[in-house]
């Protein structure tokens, strides 16, 4: 088969790089870039120096310089990531990333944007067939858009009053390389939080549940456990204990020995890849009952979904009746590295075809249709 040519835009704010392991935008195009090269395709990867990631060029936009200048010093472990796409970090950015595309494009090139109207500049300049390709956002913008989940789709289509299907969406999942999340059957007696210390993420909720049942929590994550602006008081209570954030290595740990991990989200989670990274480990997550969850957690097999309090202190009591080998097993088989990039293969496979007769082009090497299968754990409670 042939093979395609990619441009891939890093973030204005960060260095893409696996230290920045809080930011899953950072994360994501890091593993997008390693699964469209193990299919052999070209990669241009643009972003701020000092990025490290697979592909045929790595070309720095941007440097510390600018990125202190925009923003000062400030502790990424406990501040949320500092971003604005009128300030300097981002107009740089755009401008030095359209003449570096102009100077490598080709005529079937395609671009892949990571974080919607952020980019639409960058697209709008250098006019390459445009693939928003892991949509977590609203600020959407591109004709070709990938999204995390299917609610997060439907949620997308409703804000921008859209009726109908496009043929040239399409779901895919976030992805996971099993390799950074140790499986461990035997859990340690805490339960976990891990994530932006904020109101909508439920923290409070989390605090209210281990303190019923009798647990101590470990809170994770960039903000504060007392923040006015968030309505959160909690450092007082002497059940939970506090983190800033962690690497990858700590992640990990912190993820395998847990006996659940907390995710009680208000709002429509568009993926809350802690929840898979949490069932790679082998840990069952209980969850809200929206969003994203009611796709990536099977209720009852690798967590529990819940709706009132009462609910989720059952879930705690109850998280034994779990096998952590089920949660491991759906996890890798529907959310690796491995498994997904099928998918992105199938899909850019697909979005290549609009070079030539597009929607009705046939297709006589096609011997399956799996993209879409999922996979289920063998045991099933």
């Amino acid at each position: 088969m042939k093979k395609l040519r990619f441009h891939l835009l890093g973030l204005a704010h960060l260095i893409t790089h696996r230290s920045n392991s809080t930011c899953a935008y950072t994360q994501k195009i890091i593993k997008l870039a390693k699964m469209i090269k193990k299919y052999g395709h070209t990669v241009y990867f643009y972003g701020v120096a000092g990025s490290e990631l697979d592909c045929d060029e790595v070309v720095s936009i941007s440097n510390q310089e600018i990125l202190s200048c925009t923003y000062n010093e400030y502790d990424q472990t406990k501040e949320f990531y500092k971003h604005d796409p009128k300030d300097l970090a981002h107009q740089t950015f755009n401008q030095n990333t359209i003449q570096a595309i102009k100077a490598r494009q080709q005529e079937r090139d395609i671009l892949l944007c990571t974080m919607g109207n952020y980019q639409k500049p960058i697209a709008d300049e250098v006019r390459l067939l445009t693939v928003e390709s892991g949509i977590g956002y609203s600020g959407v913008f591109a004709s070709h858009r990938v999204f995390e989940s299917y609610a997060w789709m439907h949620y997308v289509y409703g804000l921008i009053r859209q009726d109908d299907g496009v043929w040239y969406d399409a779901v895919i999942p976030n992805y996971f390389d099993p390799l950074d999340f140790p499986f461990q059957s035997e859990k340690e007696d805490y339960l976990l939080y891990l994530g932006r210390i904020i109101g909508r993420k439920g923290v409070q909720v989390a605090s209210e549940v281990a303190k019923a049942t009798g647990n101590q929590l470990y809170v994770v994550g960039q903000g504060s456990l007392d923040n006015p602006g968030e309505h959160l008081n909690l450092s007082s209570e002497k059940h939970l204990k506090y983190f800033p954030a962690v690497g990858p290595q700590e992640r990990g740990e912190l993820l395998k020995k847990a006996k659940a991990v907390l995710m009680p989200t208000y709002y429509l989670e568009p993926f809350g890849g802690v929840n898979v990274e949490a069932q790679l480990c082998g840990t069952p997550v209980i969850t809200s009952d929206w969003g994203a969850f009611p796709e990536t957690v099977l209720h009852g097999l690798t967590g529990f979904r819940c709706r009132v309090f009462e609910e989720f202190c059952w879930a705690v009591k109850n998280i034994h009746q779990i096998r952590p080998s089920n949660c491991r097993e759906w996890a890798e088989k529907n959310y690796s590295m491995e498994r997904v990039g099928k998918m992105y293969e199938e899909y850019f496979r697909r979005i290549s075809k609009l070079f030539e007769q597009g929607w009705y082009q046939p297709n006589e090497e096609r011997d399956q249709l799996d993209w879409l299968n999922r996979y289920y754990p063998r045991e099933r409670v």
